[in-house]
């Protein structure tokens, strides 16, 4: 059986921390892809994200580039619109046929917003919802969801965009070549 990880997000923009999670959850899962999937528009966030799909998926493009493990799938960009993990996990389920288990990871602080998703349930039966957990979390999760402790990085794309436009370096906190295209398409000023 194939294992394959989901991750989504606005990725606004990916840093570090999305990197060492998915380092984690690809080792603690045995996982035989991890795919990095950018939202074109959260139904959660609407409003919210700072810079255009486009650069968000090149910017998660450059953050796993070399790294076998990992893949950037573009699937609700391309759809575009609002990006529903429900219709995500249709389309994907439809295009990987044969014997294959998807884990859908989500960070601690979207649990709570799962009740508000779209077809919730359908979303846990089509793959297996992984919290990705951080040394240290105490609060208490709904019961019947996996966890999977990762790395604790203090590290958020809300910090790395501050940085960026009190003109801070980045260095650390994002890959080189991320903080590079941050820097060359201008963005987050």
């Amino acid at each position: 059986m194939k294992r394959i990880g989901i991750l989504g997000g606005t990725f606004d923009p990916p840093h570090l921390g999305h990197l060492l999670a998915a380092s984690d959850a690809y080792e603690g899962l045995a996982l035989d892809r991890l795919y990095f999937v950018p939202a074109a528009q959260q139904p959660l966030k609407a409003g919210l994200v700072m810079a255009a799909a486009h650069h968000r998926a090149a910017m998660v493009e450059r953050l796993v580039a070399g790294d076998p493990r990992f893949a950037v799938d573009a699937i609700e960009i391309e759809r575009g619109g609002l990006s529903y993990t429900v219709d995500t996990l249709r389309a994907l389920r439809s295009r990987w046929t044969g014997d294959v288990a998807l884990f859908l990871l989500l960070g601690r602080d979207v649990v709570a917003s799962l009740p508000k998703w779209r077809e919730p349930e359908e979303v846990a039966a089509l793959a297996q919802i992984v919290v990705l957990t951080r040394v240290g979390d105490s609060a208490e999760l709904p019961a019947g969801l996996r966890t999977l402790a990762t790395r604790r990085v203090d590290v958020s794309s809300t910090e790395v965009r501050a940085r960026v436009r009190e003109g801070k370096s980045i260095r650390g906190f994002v890959p080189d070549a991320v903080a590079d295209y941050i820097a060359a398409a201008d963005l987050y000023r």
